[in-house]
């Protein structure tokens, strides 16, 4: 695998997936506060498009364009000379790289897209929410697998006044970071459904990659 398909094996990592949140977490009312316009925000954002910039750990970065249509359907298409293109239809999220010519695929509800690509967004469900930080010109709440069964943790990034996604981190379980940044996020509305849709482009004869 390269260092641009591992920083985005690291960006795809396993999500949180389960147990009760705020209380665990001894919030306090202005935390739950922003977890709460957070939630409403997310739940709000139907369809939308913006450019992006991935860091890896290392450092490196890769750019493209990003589109969301909510519930559970996204698409990263990366700039030249990156091979890589990365679809949700909804159930599955797949990840194709021309170049190295491979294809895979993995359970949308295992991925951190599954956090805000659901239909119901549930920051308080599902997920504990370990940390809300303010900053000067936002906030960031940090979540991770309530259970444990899944190292490492999340951190969505919004703007405020207003509020907006302005990206997120995915941390593993040796601390590396893959940084997700969101420049220029629009609401859209009709995005094509052909955006959506990714199929394996090789071979029937050919192993297909893991779900």
């Amino acid at each position: 695998m390269s260092l641009t398909r591992r920083s985005l094996a690291l960006a795809l990592a396993a999500a949180p997936v389960a147990a009760p949140a705020w209380a665990q977490a001894g919030l306090t009312p202005q935390e739950q506060a922003l977890v709460a316009r957070a939630v409403a925000y997310l739940e709000g954002l139907t369809e939308a498009q913006a450019k992006f910039v991935q860091t890896d750990a290392r450092g490196r970065s890769t750019s493209g364009q990003l589109y969301l249509k909510r519930p559970g359907k996204a698409r990263f298409a990366y700039d030249p000379p990156s091979g890589l293109l990365v679809v949700s239809d909804g159930g599955l999220v797949s990840v194709q790289d021309k170049r190295l010519k491979t294809f895979e695929s993995y359970p949308l509800g295992v991925t951190p897209l599954s956090l805000f690509l659901a239909r119901t967004i549930r920051l308080d469900k599902g997920v504990q929410v370990t940390r809300v930080a303010r900053m000067s010109d936002g906030f960031a709440i940090t979540a991770r697998d309530g259970r444990k069964e899944t190292a490492g943790t999340i951190t969505l990034t919004f703007t405020d006044n207003p509020v907006a996604l302005a990206g997120w981190t995915v941390t593993d379980a040796q601390s590396r970071p893959t940084r997700v940044q969101l420049v220029g996020l629009q609401r859209a509305s009709g995005l094509d459904k052909s955006l959506f849709v990714l199929k394996d482009p090789r071979p029937k004869n050919v192993g297909r990659g893991k779900v």
